[in-house]
C-alpha cells in the first residue's frame, strides 16, 4: 500500500512540477499590453496577470523554484520505489531511475507543459496568476536569497534579479524573428538600436562644436533671417562673446512671426530681445534620458557641455531619433557627387574630399595641419562654419561653398578654382 501512494504521490509531484513549467513559460513571454487590454475586458485573473507582470523577475522566480521542488521529491519518490523493488541491486536501481525519470523530467515536466505554455499563453497566463501571487507571498524572500547564493558562487556579476529575460535573450528573440520572417531586417536593427540607446552618448550624435552655426546678440532680425535662410538651419544658438557664452536660441519661426507682425522690427529688434532659453546637457548623458527629457520639456535642441564647462556643440531630437531609425532625410537632400570636372582648372568636390588627394586632383600641393576635408580647411581659413555663398583663398585655390546636404544642413560640395598668377597680383597692388 505504501508503494502505491509513493507511486500516486510522485506522479502529482510530477504534474505540479508541469503546470509550473507551463506557467514559466506563458508568463515569461506574456505581453502586459495584452495583459491590460484583459483587465479591460473583466477578464477573471487578468488584474493579477498584470501586477503579476509588473514584477515579472519576482514571480518567475518562484514559478522556477516549486517547478525543481517538485521535480526533485517526484524523483526521490520514484528513486525509493524502484530501490525496492530491486532489493539491493543498487547499480540497477539507479539505472532504472535515471532512465525513467530522464524521460518523465524531458517530455511530462520539460517539452510538454512550455509547449502548451506557449501555445496557449493566455489561458495558461490567466489560471497560473493567482496562485503563484498567492505561493510568492508564502514564501518570502526564499526565492531571492537562493538567487543571491548563486550570484555568490558564481564568477561574474550575476542577476540580481535572476537569469530571466536579460537584454541578449531579448536581442537573440529579435534576430530569431527576423531569422523566420516575422520581421524585416530594418525593424529588427530599430529594435537593436532602441537597446542600445542607454549605452551611447550625447556625445557620440551631437553636432560637434565646429559645425555649430551660431549668431551674436547683437545682430538684428533681418541678419538672423539671412543666416537661417543661408544654412539651411530654423534654430541657432545666440552667443555673446564666444561660443562657450551661449545666451539663448534664435527660432526661426519667432523670427518670422515678429517680422509679419512688425515689418520695421527686423532692423530695430535685436535677435537677444526674442530668443528663447537655451537647454544645457552635459556630453556624458545617455541618449535615452535626454530623450525622456527634451519629450517632458518639449524641448528639441540643447546646447551640450563639456567636463569643463565648454561647448561642446549641440544636439537635436532629430540626432536622437536618428539612432533608431537611421539617417533622416528630406525631397531636397542632394545625393552626394563624386568629383566633377566644371571646367579647365575648376572642380566641384564633396566638402569631405580629402585636402591630401587635392594634388593627385587638381596639381596644386596643399598642406595643412589638424585639417582632413575641404570642408574642414574651409572653416579654419574663414574661422566659421562655411555655409552656401561662402569663399576662402588659399594656397593658390579659390574655395566657394555651394549647397548643403543631409539634415544637419552640413556643407554638401566645394567649387575649387585654380587662382590665376595675374589675379593674385592684382590683389596684391
Amino acid at each position: 500500500m505504501n508503494h502505491v501512494w509513493l507511486l500516486v504521490t510522485a506522479a502529482v509531484l510530477v504534474v505540479l512540477a508541469g503546470a509550473f513549467s507551463a506557467a514559466d513559460a506563458a508568463l515569461s513571454g506574456f505581453s502586459r499590453a495584452r495583459a491590460e487590454e484583459l483587465a479591460d475586458e473583466d477578464r477573471a485573473g487578468a488584474k493579477r496577470l498584470v501586477a503579476v507582470l509588473d514584477d515579472a523577475s519576482r514571480y518567475l522566480n518562484t514559478a522556477l523554484l516549486l517547478r525543481l521542488v517538485f521535480e526533485v521529491s517526484a524523483i526521490v519518490l520514484v528513486a525509493l520505489q524502484v530501490d525496492a523493488l530491486y532489493d539491493g541491486a543498487w547499480w540497477a536501481s539507479v539505472l532504472t531511475s535515471i532512465a525513467i525519470m530522464v524521460v518523465v523530467s524531458f517530455v511530462v515536466m520539460g517539452v510538454a507543459p512550455r509547449t502548451v505554455g506557449r501555445q496557449h499563453s493566455e489561458t495558461v497566463a490567466l489560471l497560473s496568476a493567482g496562485p503563484v501571487s498567492f505561493l510568492t507571498k508564502v514564501l518570502g524572500p526564499l526565492p531571492v536569497l537562493l538567487i543571491a547564493l548563486g550570484n555568490a558562487i558564481t564568477p561574474g556579476r550575476g542577476f540580481r534579479q535572476g537569469p530571466f529575460s536579460t537584454e541578449t535573450e531579448l536581442r537573440e528573440l529579435v534576430d530569431l524573428a527576423e531569422a523566420s520572417s516575422v520581421i524585416e531586417s530594418e525593424e529588427r536593427r530599430m529594435i537593436h538600436s532602441v537597446f542600445e540607446l542607454g549605452d551611447t552618448m550625447v556625445r557620440e550624435v551631437m553636432v560637434p562644436r565646429n559645425d555649430v552655426v551660431y549668431v551674436e546678440r547683437y545682430k538684428n532680425l533681418r541678419q538672423t533671417l539671412s543666416l537661417c535662410l543661408r544654412s539651411g538651419f530654423s534654430r541657432l544658438p545666440v552667443i555673446d562673446d564666444n561660443l562657450d557664452h551661449v545666451v539663448g536660441v534664435a527660432y526661426l519661426k519667432d523670427l518670422v512671426r515678429r517680422d509679419f507682425d512688425d515689418p520695421e522690427a527686423e532692423l530695430t529688434v535685436r535677435v537677444d530681445e526674442i530668443m528663447r532659453t537655451p537647454a544645457f546637457v552635459p556630453d556624458s548623458k545617455p541618449v535615452d534620458d535626454l530623450l525622456k527629457e527634451m519629450q517632458a520639456r518639449r524641448q528639441h535642441v540643447a546646447v551640450v557641455v563639456d567636463e569643463y564647462g565648454g561647448t561642446a556643440g549641440l544636439v537635436t531630437i532629430e540626432d536622437v531619433l536618428e539612432e533608431i531609425v537611421g539617417e533622416i532625410t528630406d525631397e531636397y537632400d542632394a545625393e552626394e557627387v563624386p568629383v566633377q570636372t566644371v571646367a579647365e582648372g575648376v572642380v566641384r568636390v564633396s566638402s569631405r574630399f580629402p585636402v591630401d588627394d587635392l594634388e593627385e586632383l587638381i596639381g596644386v600641393e596643399v598642406e595643412e595641419e589638424d585639417v582632413d576635408s575641404v570642408g574642414g580647411l574651409m572653416a579654419k581659413h574663414l574661422g566659421l562654419v562655411p555655409i552656401p555663398g561662402s569663399h576662402v583663398e588659399a594656397h593658390g585655390l579659390r574655395f566657394v561653398a555651394e549647397g548643403t546636404a543631409g539634415r544637419r544642413n552640413k556643407l554638401g560640395t566645394v567649387l575649387i578654382a585654380v587662382v590665376e598668377p595675374e589675379e593674385e597680383d592684382d590683389e596684391d597692388e
